[in-house]
Order: C-alpha cells, then sequence, then structure tokens
C-alpha cells in the first residue's frame, strides 16, 4: 500500500507545482499528498484532502513553535515541536501526563507533539510509520504525523466530502468550533491557490 517510484516522482512534482502557489514548503505538500494518496486506498469513502491536512497544519503551526522550512529530508523536524503544558491555567484545559513523559518530556502533565500538534495518547492510539520501513512512527516526522492526522480524521466513518462529515471529523480532531473555521478557512484558501492559473 505503499507509492511506487513513478508515484513518488509525480508527487514530487505536483508538490513542487503547488508549493509556488500556496507558499507552502514542497517537503510538506508531498507529506500531505501522500497521506491523501494512501488513505483514498486504504479507506476510500473518506475522501480526506490533502488540503485538510494542511488546514490543520496552518492552524496548528499558529499555536506551536514549528518552522515548516526547516524540516530535512527524512521528514523530520529541525527543532521538535512541543506545545506549552496542559496544566488547567486559565484558557487551558488540564490533561495529566498519558505517556510517562515519553513524547513531551514531562511527567505531570501532557504536551501537544509534532508538528500536528498530537496529544501523546491520541499519537499512541492513531500513529501509524508513513514509509513502511518498520520503524517506529515518531511524531516529530512530517510523514508520519501527516499520515497519522489522516487515520485519525478518517477514524469515525465519515465522508470528508460532505459538509457534514468534514465538521464531524474536524471537531473530533479538536472539539472547539473556532478551530474547525480557522482549518476551513485555510484549506480552502490552499485549494483555490492550487487550481489558480
Amino acid at each position: 500500500d505503499r507509492p511506487a517510484v513513478s508515484d513518488q516522482a509525480e508527487l514530487d512534482a505536483w508538490a513542487t507545482r503547488v508549493a509556488d502557489k500556496t507558499h507552502l514548503p514542497a517537503r510538506v505538500l508531498a507529506a500531505y499528498g501522500r497521506a491523501e494518496m494512501w488513505m483514498q486506498r486504504q479507506k476510500p469513502t473518506c475522501h480526506l484532502s490533502w488540503a485538510t491536512l494542511a488546514g490543520i497544519g496552518r492552524v496548528e503551526a499558529g499555536r506551536g513553535d514549528f518552522d515548516a522550512s526547516a524540516i530535512g529530508a527524512d521528514g523530520r523536524v529541525a527543532k521538535p515541536v512541543v506545545g506549552p503544558p496542559l496544566d488547567g491555567s486559565p484558557g487551558v484545559p488540564a490533561v495529566h501526563d498519558t505517556d510517562g513523559g515519553k513524547l513531551d518530556g514531562d511527567k505531570s502533565w501532557d504536551h501537544a507533539i509534532g508538528p500536528l500538534q498530537f496529544l501523546p495518547s491520541t499519537w499512541k492510539k492513531y500513529q501509524e510509520r508513513a514509509n513502511g520501513d518498520g520503524g517506529t512512527p515518531d511524531p516529530q516526522n512530517v510523514d508520519d504525523a501527516a499520515f497519522t492526522a489522516a487515520r485519525y480524521l478518517c477514524s469515525g466513518g465519515d465522508d470528508l466530502g460532505t459538509p457534514a462529515g468534514w465538521w464531524r471529523a474536524i471537531l473530533f480532531y479538536n472539539s472547539g468550533v473556532p478551530y474547525g473555521q480557522d482549518v476551513f478557512s485555510a484549506a480552502d484558501a490552499f485549494a483555490e491557490a492550487s487550481v489558480a492559473p
């Protein structure tokens, strides 16, 4: 269920072309495009688009310390992305540690991790290695993060090609309506830019 060499060449060419129009790094677009392609094969009724993943990535980048241009050829971020502690401070939910500090370095509170900002418990449930090499999935790898986000969004059985299904999946990812609105705006803008002449 992994792309052939010809698929990879076509994906890279697409990512380079769309990067010029969306101002997203081609390496990041390739991760989002690859996740869409794999979900089309694994769960074709989901209809997840790369633009939805890009919208989530844009919103999450604004919430964490993530520099999309600083991703290595292997997909790993140059500097691990770890959000603030979810310690119940004003406006922040309290989420006690669920991973013994393994992924976020904190044995008291959970932090959102990686470029797509997963809670450690969510990462543990949906994680998947994107390149199929049998290695351990890494939330700091944009390929693994995009594929895991795709699996998470498609886990509820919704058709993201419909408005109701898309909203249910996004609110499952993050239950805040303003969050969903921000993701929609970003995803819509990326999709529109990608087909502009």
